[in-house]
């Protein structure tokens, strides 16, 4: 039988899905748009373009050279977003170095990367140093010296990185090649061995920034994102690139402020001076700048906000949008790219009040395009849209990772009956819209029955006061586990464990909750902080290794 595949003419040119097609229309049409550096350096598009070429023909100039791997250390800065572009456009693989690991892991990574080119913030150069000695394949650094002193001597330093730049041609040669090309890795920050690498061709990175501005510019209002908008990242850039954000906001033509290292105070300022109005974070984040702004009287409103990384709690969201902000959250994971879900309110769906309103807001969400979102049971059934059967999410995705590098066997894990496994356990309602309930390996079973820490934390954090609360599961001898739950008050706030226990006691009257979620007294512990993990979730790996 004759294949019905499309014949082209010799002279036809087959479009690939490249990292540089996102730039085509942007720098057409939005060439005098502007990117700024916390205010102190500004550019134009089409400057930006030219330091793209001319980073490329630094780079070209070291050596590196198609399939190469070239690794970044820096805050979120111009400097950043232009690696994020000259180098895939070169043909060699990005890998955004995830700068909060440990030493030890950050060797790893490089070492299991074979990254050979290292561009490092001169904040970051003493501990790469340090380490010199471990690394396996790195053979020249260049220095981000961000107006500070680079050491004039020194191991591996190949130069400054506005010197190479500076005196590089902008006139570097892009060329085509495989749209399947790896355009950019990083690792996962997994709680259980060394971190795991995951990779992205341009094909992807392509697909992900079409699926993610095709859902969030499709709302007519609220949850959305417009051309006219003002983009600041606060997802660090080494974190799935920045969420595919940066080229999103490129693609569009939007204005960008890149804010450097994360002050809660000099992002409310720049908020102010740049007019930003749309921006990404994890919820840490978020409570950090409800509380600066509760401190200096800054105005939060009219800036829309993306929650993801953890739970957007209830209470925070209600926080926020009391504030005037429109925050919403967003789900996926480093291995979906990352956006596959966000939590925009359907169309024709008016929310009855303000608790209403949070409830659609802070839920998992609805997917976004070209995504196949299943929750299902053990046997890989869909579960009833019934918002009460449990299931695992399981996904399909044009760019969701392919496998972690050199994992053949956690590779086969993670894409078992050939759909990628999140672990995370949710619940669907009957017009699709998702609700997370845990992740697996959190569920707690205590008295015959499942609990789930993120609703049990969601619950604690309504209490007045209550600013973070982390729940984990202990060994007990009569119930096999029961929920211990941290909580974090705000500074001025008193509130004791019978009182916790007195709200979730309501909430068993009320057959909200179950009278096993409840923890006894002495499970209830206040502290100043609750461990996180480089990315700002819960570690709760080590809440449970201290207390189990």
């Amino acid at each position: 039988m004759p294949e019905n595949l499309i014949a082209s003419t010799p002279s036809a040119y087959s479009y690939p899905l490249l990292v540089r097609q996102l730039l085509t229309n942007s720098l057409s049409l939005y060439g005098d748009q502007e990117i700024t550096y916390r205010g102190e350096v500004r550019y134009a598009y089409r400057d930006f373009r030219r330091r793209v070429g001319q980073l490329a023909s630094a780079l070209d100039a070291l050596g590196v050279r198609h399939g190469a791997t070239v690794a970044v250390m820096d805050w979120d800065s111009h400097r950043y977003l232009e690696s994020y572009f000259a180098i895939p456009m070169m043909g060699a693989t990005l890998f955004t170095v995830n700068v909060r690991l440990a030493p030890s892991q950050i060797v790893y990574t490089l070492n299991d990367s074979q990254a050979e080119t290292v561009l490092v913030h001169i904040d970051f150069l003493p501990m790469l140093d340090a380490v010199k000695n471990e690394l396996t394949c790195v053979r020249e650094v260049i220095v981000i010296a961000d107006g500070q002193t680079v050491p004039t001597t020194g191991w591996m330093i190949a130069g400054e990185y506005e010197e190479l730049v500076g005196r590089a041609s902008p006139d570097y040669a892009f060329t085509d090649f495989d749209e399947s090309t790896t355009a950019a890795t990083f690792y996962t920050t997994g709680t259980t061995g060394d971190p795991k690498g995951v990779y992205y061709s341009h094909r992807q990175i392509v697909l992900h920034t079409m699926a993610s501005a095709m859902a969030l510019c499709s709302p007519r209002a609220g949850q959305r994102i417009h051309r006219e908008d003002v983009y600041m990242p606060i997802t660090p850039m080494f974190h799935v690139l920045a969420w595919g954000m940066p080229f999103v906001a490129l693609t569009l033509g939007l204005k960008i402020v890149l804010p450097g290292r994360y002050v809660p105070g000099d992002l409310l300022e720049l908020k102010l001076s740049e007019g930003v109005t749309f921006s990404h974070c994890v919820p840490t984040i978020l409570q950090m700048l409800l509380n600066a702004a509760d401190a200096s009287g800054h105005d939060l409103s009219d800036w829309t906000m993306i929650i993801g990384g953890a739970k957007l709690p209830p209470a925070l969201c209600r926080a926020a949008t009391s504030k005037g902000m429109d925050v919403f959250a967003g789900y996926g994971m480093s291995e979906t790219g990352p956006i596959v879900a966000l939590a925009q309110i359907p169309p024709g769906v008016t929310p009855a009040d303000a608790d209403d309103d949070v409830r659609w807001r802070a839920h998992t969400g609805r997917p976004v395009p070209f995504v196949d979102f299943r929750v299902v049971d053990s046997e890989m059934h869909d579960v009833p849209r019934d918002n009460e059967t449990q299931g695992e999410i399981v996904l399909r995705a044009p760019y969701l990772t392919q496998g972690y590098t050199r994992r053949p066997d956690a590779s086969e894990e993670l894409w078992a009956g050939g759909y990628l496994h999140t672990q995370d356990v949710a619940v669907v309602a009957p017009d699709g819209s998702v609700q997370i309930v845990d992740r697996i390996k959190d569920v707690i079973k205590t008295g015959g029955e499942w609990v789930s820490s993120i609703g049990l934390e969601s619950l604690i954090c309504e209490l007045p006061g209550v600013q973070e609360a982390a729940v984990i599961g202990v060994k007990d001898e009569k119930w096999g586990e029961r929920p211990m739950a941290f909580i974090v008050l705000g500074s001025e706030e008193k509130v004791d464990a019978n009182e916790v226990r007195r709200h979730l006691l309501a909430h068993v009257d009320s057959d909200a909750l179950s009278k096993y979620a409840v923890p006894e007294a002495d499970r209830i512990v206040f502290v100043d902080v609750i461990p996180k993990t480089s990315v700002g979730k819960f570690d709760k790996k080590m809440l449970r290794a201290q207390h189990d």
